[in-house]
This record gives C-alpha cells, sequence and structure tokens, in this order.
C-alpha cells in the first residue's frame, strides 16, 4: 500500500498515515471514556465544556464506541485551510460498525511536527 502523505491543496484526501497513531490514541481515550484527551503527546487538552459537549453527544448517540478498525481510513478524510487541516474522522460502534458520529479535529505544522485540537463530536 502506498503510504498517504500529508499535502496543502484544498482538496480532500485520505488521512496521512502520519496522523493515524495519534487518532487511535484520541478515539481509544474516548472510548476509555477519557474525554480531556490530556495525556496524549501533540494532542492539545480539550476544554471542560468541550469535554462535557463530546461525553455528551457520544451518551446521547447511544451506541459503545470501539476502537478504530482499518475501515476508519476509507471514509475518514481532510483538506487544507492555508495554515492548518480540518480533518473528519469516522466513529465505529459496537453494534453498527461504520456510525454517524465523527470527530472533528484541526491539525497544525509547528516546527515540523504536528501538533492536534479536537473541535467536536458530532452528527455530520
Amino acid at each position: 500500500m502506498n503510504e498517504i502523505v500529508v499535502e496543502k491543496n484544498e482538496e480532500e484526501g485520505p488521512i496521512p498515515h502520519v496522523w493515524r497513531p495519534t487518532f487511535e490514541k484520541i478515539v481509544n481515550a474516548l472510548v476509555e471514556k477519557d474525554y480531556r484527551l490530556g495525556s496524549i503527546p501533540n494532542v492539545n487538552p480539550i476544554s471542560i465544556d468541550t469535554a462535557k459537549q463530546i461525553k455528551e453527544f457520544i451518551e446521547d448517540y447511544g451506541e459503545e464506541l470501539i476502537e478504530l478498525p482499518e475501515a476508519t481510513w476509507d471514509t475518514s478524510v481532510y483538506i487544507c485551510y492555508g495554515n492548518y487541516w480540518n480533518v473528519l474522522i469516522d466513529f465505529f460502534t459496537k453494534k453498527e460498525g461504520l456510525s454517524d458520529l465523527a470527530l472533528n479535529a484541526e491539525v497544525r505544522e509547528i516546527d515540523q511536527e504536528y501538533f492536534f485540537d479536537i473541535n467536536l463530536v458530532f452528527v455530520p
């Protein structure tokens, strides 16, 4: 399989391989009900209000989240907006498989490292 690299263009593309382990850690934390994400390298901690919103959206959805399967990368996408990338990661649940829930995040490059800001979890 060809490696998907980070591109700075305005076309939607699949999630680059270099970001995937971080998104897997983020979703694993959410599966474990760690909504603040304070211990994942290069992921900015989430505010209490945003963590509360994410917790409520996941609970209201009513399905049990699971860790990201390989199929996540078939549907999740990113697009570049100047100095950052906007990302949508599709969630999977125990019963449904691919769910309607998604994670919205922003990724920025600073000194050749990528930093992640989690915006919200929602149904697009």
